[in-house]
């Protein structure tokens, strides 16, 4: 039987998560009509339709030939989210520097809900475009920004997060046992910055560098990101490394005293 998304009697949280059940179905594949979204998420047309009606009228959402898209309002959510991040401009300037001087694609993560969302990216004249874009989320425990990040982590938040995440394996190579992980960032608290080598997508390693806070948390992380061809031998293992421990270092003192 197809959901009706919020039951008899209305259900603010109930109706909140069949919203962006919604919102979510219609970015999935731009272009939804009422009707492939009610199949898609097993609810009833006429839930499916007043809620799209409703995020039209506030301008959430926009209705054409083929279907409905995500609005342009997002975008504006969007910017602001982005912006509010601590040093978010010192950040970019400095992602588009990695990147031009290593050729290759550089990004800056933060943490949020557990996961590693790409905040700022820049590619490099060789870089490959492989990544899903700014705003998507990856698994900490996949990614070399994600494993720097998870270094930087006070204790019990680590344990926290340990005990609750569910692991994916996304390659043959992905971390998906807690005691490897742990040793795994033993190691990069040792010295600085983590590798990922095919863990997140088969053919491509990355560096990764969190940059610290006040507090010894991490802000964030930067990455490098390239083929795995071209990222190995003393270039992945010590000059990538240091490039991005110098680039670190001068951001943590940039946002510090800006």
């Amino acid at each position: 039987m197809a959901k009706t998304g919020s039951g008899d009697v209305p259900d603010t949280v109930q109706t909140a998560e069949t919203l962006f059940d919604i919102v979510q179905c219609v970015k999935s594949g731009q272009g939804k009509t009422v009707t492939e979204v009610a199949n898609e998420l097993d609810y009833v047309k006429s839930t499916v339709h007043r809620h799209l009606h409703t995020l039209e009228e506030l301008g959430y959402l926009v209705q054409r030939a083929d279907g409905y898209h995500v609005g342009l309002r997002f975008l504006d959510l969007g910017v602001t989210a982005r912006n509010s991040h601590t040093g978010y401009k010192l950040i970019r300037e400095k992602v588009e520097e990695v990147a031009e001087t290593t050729g290759e694609r550089a990004q800056f993560f933060v943490e949020e809900h557990g996961e590693a969302v790409y905040l700022a990216r820049s590619v490099g004249e060789n870089a490959v475009r492989t990544d899903p874009g700014l705003g998507s989320r990856i698994p900490l425990y996949a990614s070399s920004a994600g494993k720097a990040m998870l270094a930087k982590m006070p204790e019990p938040m680590l344990f926290d997060y340990i005990e609750q995440v569910e692991f994916e394996q996304l390659t043959p190579n992905t971390i998906t046992d807690s005691e490897v992980l742990l040793a795994e960032i033993e190691k990069i608290q040792e010295r600085g910055y983590s590798f990922n080598r095919q863990e997140t997508l088969r053919g491509t390693h990355a560096v990764g560098v969190a940059v610290g806070d006040s507090n010894g948390g991490a802000i964030g992380a930067v990455s490098v990101t390239g083929p795995s061809h071209r990222l190995k031998g003393d270039r992945f293992e010590n000059q990538l490394p240091d490039l991005l421990l110098g680039a670190a270092n001068e951001l943590e003192l940039n946002i510090a005293f800006s």
